[in-house]
């Protein structure tokens, strides 16, 4: 609100829509004419007391005419703008957010929709409906939603993709919320502007059919039929013209200029359980040779595939096995493109679009027993995700939302995955930023992520992890883009956390040393496939795999120092 007090050209424009809408409003308390009575003796008659505006050719009050008119005129527009507002956007939203047949069948009609020429259609629905305005705009509404749907859908489209709603779907917020408070964010501001515009049309297309004397039976006092009349005597009392031409003019220019005003405020922007001693070794054998299924997550022989846009398919994860116990720290390394985030996505079920489990299974244990994840439904997710199984992303910029404060983006997941109260979810989101160790949490909990450092922005990540006090903790590259000394505390911060609450964590990550100062065991991947896992000091110290080998080798720590020249 300050923002936008502060910019005068809004301010203004505020004003004289609020006049406009004031005056339609109060049209019977401004003056006590009737705007159908005439009087010929009065005709064309200058303004006198009472008439501030003067009469028009059948003696009628133009003032009286002009405040009643801007009731219709005004509730003319804002009908035709609630109808493509409650068709486009909402279809807009699910379109680009979903995607799939609603996409393809929302796209159908809404070409077949702007393929109609509007002027012809209401010209048609005027000859069957009548010369009632109030259908005409309706049919306006709906030739004026697919304007809205094409925008919003354009723009949802390009940011479903964003980690920080993998993150809130990780977090267990169902797909109304993660559109209605983080997507539809996303957009209010082309749709503050789209608004204005369509608004703007809506008003000059209303008037001009009335001026052509298609909107209006001629009963009602509307700014078009006023124009009309005007038109026909211009020569005689140009005056006639002025008034419902200002009126339209000085709305249109003002809805733009608020809309403008609007979209740059709104755009110019902030009891732990008893440890678990960890053991290392390898798992017996069963009669197949795979090992025994681990009590937390037990991954076998996974095979992760994607649709190719010919038809056909690409798999790129290929019989992977892994586990993980409770309290103990497994690393999942290889290079770039190996396999092993798409191995973790698919543990988490948040799988890109076309991609899907395309053979195997993945385990988790959770309150109710072990749960198979492959083929979960979305409801079925939403419970284990936060409250049994966590992820903490890499990019720490990128996956909060810029839109919001960290309090509120700590708080939301809090009330979803506990039904607590806001004061108790925001007390909770302080304990965890206490837990993180961040040493002011209030400033914290207030700021948006651009005005806390990328450190303290994987800190909160970590918070919101913990939030639901899971279980099992998948870490993607948690140290990525963060200094060297913020990586040790990074690191520190989540071998305490493993620690105090017995948590398994999976740790996905290329860095052979995080692994060895962090790792009770490890699995190398390579091209989709698991090449060698063991304990830590096993893989790494003995390497049995030629590409474990390589990786091992590529270290630089224990290289000699270079000399300087």
């Amino acid at each position: 609100m300050r923002r936008f007090l502060r910019n005068p050209l809004g301010v203004l424009s505020a004003l004289v829509l609020l006049l406009v809408i004031g005056a339609a409003l109060a049209a019977p308390l401004l003056t006590d004419v009737r705007p159908d009575a005439a009087a010929l003796r009065d005709a064309f008659g200058a303004p006198t007391d009472g008439h501030p505006l003067g009469f028009d050719s059948a003696g009628r009050d133009i003032f009286a005419r002009l405040v009643h008119g801007a009731r219709n005129t005004l509730g003319g527009a804002v009908l035709a703008l609630a109808v493509a507002v409650a068709l486009g956007i909402p279809a807009g939203l699910i379109a680009g957010y979903a995607g799939r047949w609603f996409d393809a069948v929302a796209g159908w009609l809404v070409n077949l929709v702007m393929a109609l020429p509007a002027m012809i259609v209401l010209l048609a629905s005027r000859a069957v409906l009548g010369p009632t305005v109030w259908a005409l705009m309706i049919i306006l509404g709906v030739l004026a939603a697919p304007s809205f749907f094409r925008l919003v859908r354009g723009i949802v489209v390009n940011v479903r993709g964003e980690l920080y709603l993998d993150a809130a779907r990780v977090a267990g917020l169902p797909a109304w919320r993660i559109i209605t408070r983080h997507v539809l964010t996303v957009v209010r501001a082309p749709i503050i502007i789209q608004l204005a515009l369509v608004a703007g049309v809506a008003l000059g297309l209303q008037a001009g059919l009335e001026f052509i004397g298609v909107g209006s039976s001629g009963s009602l006092p509307t700014w078009g039929a006023m124009l009309n009349e005007g038109f026909q005597y211009v020569q005689r009392a140009p005056r006639l013209m002025l008034w419902p031409g200002l009126a339209l003019g000085l709305t249109s220019a003002a809805l733009v200029l608020l809309a403008a005003a609007l979209r740059d405020a709104l755009e110019d922007r902030a009891t732990d359980p008893k440890p678990v001693r960890k053991t290392i070794g390898v798992r017996p054998a069963r009669l197949d040779g795979k090992p025994e299924r681990a009590a937390l997550l037990s991954v076998r022989s996974l095979a992760v595939s994607y649709r190719l846009p010919d038809g056909t398919e690409r798999e790129v994860v290929h019989d992977v096995d892994l586990d993980v116990e409770p309290g103990r720290i497994v690393g999942l390394v290889g290079e770039s493109g190996s396999g092993k985030t798409q191995t973790a996505f698919s543990i988490l079920g948040i799988l890109p679009e076309g991609g899907r489990v395309s053979g195997g299974s993945i385990t988790i244990n959770g309150p109710s027993g072990s749960t198979e994840v492959v083929g979960l439904s979305t409801r079925d997710w939403r419970k284990l995700r936060s409250t049994v199984v966590s992820y903490v992303p890499q990019e720490p910029m990128s996956n909060l939302d810029p839109s919001f404060t960290i309090g509120s983006q700590l708080i939301e997941p809090i009330r979803v995955a506990t039904g607590v109260s806001r004061a108790a979810a925001r007390q909770r989101a302080l304990d965890l930023l206490r837990a993180v160790e961040i040493r002011d949490p209030e400033r914290v909990l207030r700021s948006y992520p651009h005005q806390i450092s990328g450190g303290m922005a994987q800190r909160v990540l970590i918070a919101a992890a913990m939030a639901g006090d899971p279980r099992l903790l998948i870490a993607d590259e948690p140290t990525t883009a963060l200094d060297v000394t913020v990586q040790a505390e990074i690191l520190a911060l989540l071998r305490r956390l493993q620690r105090e609450r017995g948590l398994g964590v999976l740790l996905v990550t290329h860095n052979l040393g995080v692994v060895a100062d962090l790792c009770d065991s490890v699995a190398v991947m390579r091209q989709g496939r698991v090449v060698e896992a063991g304990p830590v000091a096993e893989v790494l110290g003995a390497p049995r795999h030629d590409y474990t080998r390589s990786l091992v080798e590529a270290v630089l720590d224990e290289l000699p120092l270079r000399e300087s020249r």
